[in-house]
């Protein structure tokens, strides 16, 4: 398959602050690729990069085989940008907003209010339509603000951070039609702090981090680099912990990890659930009183954790300070 996203050796620095430093990647035609790293890592420069609004010190980077340095024009058309705040104008309805956008793609009158018409259908915001954008909600003005991109059908699509701050009907809303835009063919760069939106939506995920890029590669690749499966059992009683971790490394022939303030103990499953059964069997046999227990396959939280040593900020745990804009 052929990269319509590419970008080799970007670096970047605002002052004697780096930005980026040395970022490498690739998104094939048809596909989701979601850069995901914590606030400062790196991932908007990246994407101010690839859409032209700004030069790197070095590097080079092609969007549908075109040199964004050398042909920015010709980038920029084909091309629709999603920032991190929906660009739309607040006094005009839905409708002029998206005829608006077709005018200034040159688009005839009428295709652009044709296609106007589809997309508020599609984004389910026809009943708004007429209204004027700044009575819409945030969940609202985001799906106009990604309609917006979408007038013009273009290859490739770049989406900063497009569901920060929205409700949970509001971002599947906005994952759908994500996901159907690449099943379409286009091909979409997605930036995210969310681990669980890189994780359904993306074809493959570059991880970046103080502006490098330090792990790339499918769902489960990543979570491969995290380690494998693990039992976990939460004991009812905190004073049994340590005689119930032992009867776990017994079973596996490990040491198990135990968190005393949760009253968890965890341990490697190398043979997935018959080590859950095992587990389950010895501690029945000693009475052990559990309050749970189950089989906890890696998440891409385990991968920021292992790759950054922090969680990601989307899970509230606080990140390291880094230098990357």
């Amino acid at each position: 398959m052929r990269a319509l996203i590419s970008a080799h050796g970007l670096t970047k620095s605002f002052g004697d602050k780096p930005a980026l430093n040395g970022v490498d990647l690739e998104a094939e035609a048809g596909t989701v690729l979601a850069l995901l790293g914590p606030n400062g890592a790196g991932k908007t420069t990246t994407v101010r990069v690839l859409t032209t609004l700004l030069r790197p010190d070095a590097g080079r980077a092609f969007v549908a085989g075109v040199d964004v340095l050398r042909h920015p024009g010709k980038v920029r058309r084909l091309i629709g940008v999603s920032g991190q705040y929906a660009a739309i104008d607040d006094y005009l309805t839905g409708r002029e907003n998206l005829e608006m956008v077709g005018q200034f793609y040159q688009l005839k009158l009428q295709e652009a209010k044709r296609r106007a018409r589809e997309l508020l259908k599609w984004f389910e915001l026809s009943d708004a339509a007429n209204r004027p954008a700044k009575t819409y909600s945030g969940g609202m003005r985001r799906r106009l603000d990604l309609a917006a991109t979408l007038v013009v059908r273009p290859p490739v699509i770049f989406l900063d951070e497009p569901t920060t701050g929205l409700d949970p009907h509001s971002r599947l809303m906005l994952w759908n039609a994500i996901a159907a835009l690449a099943e379409d063919g286009t091909t979409i760069l997605l930036t995210t702090q969310y681990l669980e939106e890189a994780d359904r939506l993306s074809h493959k995920i570059v991880v970046v981090d103080r502006g490098q890029v330090i792990a790339s590669g499918t769902s489960s690749d990543l979570k491969a680099q995290a380690g494998g499966q693990r039992v976990e059992v939460i004991v009812h009683d905190r004073a049994s912990i340590d005689a119930a971790a032992r009867v776990l490394s017994s079973v596996t022939g490990s040491e198990a990890e135990i968190d005393r303030p949760a009253r968890k103990i965890s341990i490697g499953a190398d043979r997935g659930v018959l080590t859950l059964a095992d587990v389950g069997w010895e501690l029945g046999k000693r009475d052990f009183e559990v309050d749970d227990m189950f089989l906890r396959r890696p998440t891409l939280d385990d991968v920021f954790l292992r790759l950054t040593g922090h969680a990601s900020e989307a899970t509230g745990a606080p990140p390291k300070s880094g230098k990357a804009s």
